[in-house]
């Protein structure tokens, strides 16, 4: 287990390694326990300053009642449980795809044509290919798909999305060969790349795109909560942009572009219209009640359409706060929040953490006519939560409640994303030869690799000093 602590300190938000803990025990007594004993032995205040946890939203972790989260926050109150963000967009990309049939083939494919291609003698053919179609550009590999990272899909999409014409080639050629198995899995794999396959891989280019942006801004150190919501908000935005009639035929002409390239037919062959019988003319029902007929020229608008809907469900499920007082009240303290220092979320989310709200009235209307008078000097307003609180720290004894709450606000986790750095570290740490040490050499190794611009900024002239002048019996003279 990699226990990461952040803080608010000297007008930045930090995120430093403590340790690496041995989970001897997998069970949420266990765990909490040894998460408990590390911060005391590390000497912090967890029972008073604690105020928020992050997990990965495993439910040994996240346990509404017997939790990780339950049990510590039993001893310390204000520390509120929060599933890593980052976690949540995956869980949103995968329930979202999980629920179009059609989309789970489109990756099963994507999946089988990279297993395929990466075979070694088909592999040497599709370097051939790639030389020959593009002479002055570096070949591509495609890429496997991760089922824990769905953002980085995007990769695997837009390689094949530059490299189709070179695929459809490849396959083309083996089909024609005289070998059983290979030749069969060509031509079953060039069978299914058609109209709704180029359809569905525009459209995740585009989709996981924006996802992976975000993706990648949530798993920044520096990130708050306030900012996390607004960039969230924003995906939405843009999905909701997304489904209208106009980006949709701006879709719909690079899909065409891109079926010309591959030479694939654009035009759906029409099937042959069912005769009725006259006897059923006034009787007959040919469409149903309260939803769109779609047909064959529409399947892949309503496909599209679907997945777009499926994403924006599951963002406001995952995501949602409409009961979340927190949320709200980390809002309220974001100056391009349009409930900047609303007086009802703000003052719900101070008895959250026991402030005085009558204190903190006072001190909000005093905030805003100072933020009056600097506007009038010229000066411009705050643009985000760490700004505020910057802007409030030389008033702290002041404005001591407001600051108090925006330290929280700033310093409540947002994803475990340095958790998973560490263990990145821990890979190259840890090597074959290293495999006999101790968990205390371990943890200092992993300090030093993990905090390494901090490691590199002390003087170890200071270090050798003390060393030879606490150790005056030793016969190595340090100099």
């Amino acid at each position: 287990m990699s226990l990461v602590v952040r803080y608010y300190y000297n007008g930045a938000i930090h995120e430093s390694f403590l340790c690496f803990q041995p989970a001897e025990t997998l069970n949420a007594e266990g765990l909490s326990q040894m998460i408990v004993r590390c911060l005391e032995r590390h000497g912090l205040d967890y029972r008073n300053n604690l105020v928020g946890q992050g997990y990965d939203g495993a439910s040994v972790m996240s346990g509404k009642h017997s939790g990780v989260a339950a049990k510590i926050q039993s001893n310390a109150r204000f520390a509120f449980y929060v599933h890593c963000n980052a976690h949540c967009l995956n869980l949103v990309l995968v329930d979202a795809t999980k629920s179009v049939p059609e989309v789970v083939d489109f990756f099963a494919l994507l999946q089988q044509l990279y297993n395929f291609i990466s075979g070694s003698y088909v592999h040497l053919r599709w370097l051939d290919v790639q030389q020959k179609l593009y002479p002055s550009q570096q070949p591509r590999e495609l890429q496997s798909l991760s089922d824990t990272r769905w953002a980085c899909r995007y990769a695997a999409c837009r390689n094949l999305r530059d490299r189709l014409p070179a695929v459809l080639k490849l396959l083309q050629d083996l089909s024609l060969e005289k070998h059983g198995e290979r030749s069969v899995l060509a031509r079953g794999l060039l069978s299914q790349i058609d109209l709704q396959f180029l359809g569905l891989l525009v459209t995740f280019c585009e989709v996981l795109g924006d996802a992976k942006c975000l993706s990648d801004m949530l798993q920044s150190s520096t990130l708050n909560l306030a900012r996390a919501v607004d960039l969230v908000q924003s995906l939405k935005s843009t999905f909701h942009n997304y489904r209208s009639d106009d980006y949709f035929s701006k879709l719909w002409k690079e899909v065409e572009e891109l079926a010309q390239q591959c030479e694939i037919g654009v035009q759906a062959d029409k099937k042959r219209q069912r005769k009725i019988s006259s006897k059923f003319l006034d009787s007959l029902m040919m469409s149903s009640v309260g939803q769109r007929n779609w047909n064959e020229e529409d399947f892949p608008r309503a496909l599209f359409y679907q997945v777009i809907d499926c994403l924006i469900s599951e963002l406001d499920r995952r995501f949602s706060g409409k009961n979340c007082e927190i949320m709200h009240g980390v809002q309220s303290l974001n100056p391009n929040s349009a409930t900047f220092l609303n007086n009802e979320p703000l003052f719900a989310y101070a008895q959250t953490f026991e402030s005085d709200v009558c204190d903190l009235r006072h001190e909000v209307h005093q905030t805003k006519r100072l933020l009056e008078r600097r506007m009038k000097r010229g000066l411009d307003k705050p643009a985000s939560l760490l700004e505020f609180l910057v802007f409030l720290e030389p008033y702290k004894e002041v404005f001591h409640e407001l600051f108090r709450l925006c330290k929280i606000a700033i310093v409540i986790p947002v994803s475990t994303a340095s958790c998973e750095r560490s263990f990145s570290a821990l890979k190259l740490i840890k090597t074959h030869l290293r495999t006999t040490m101790m968990d205390d050499r371990l943890n200092h190794l992993a300090i030093l690799s993990v905090e390494s611009r901090r490691a590199r900024a002390l003087d170890m002239d200071d270090f050798v000093n003390n060393f030879a002048t606490s150790h005056q019996n030793r016969r190595i003279m340090l100099l």
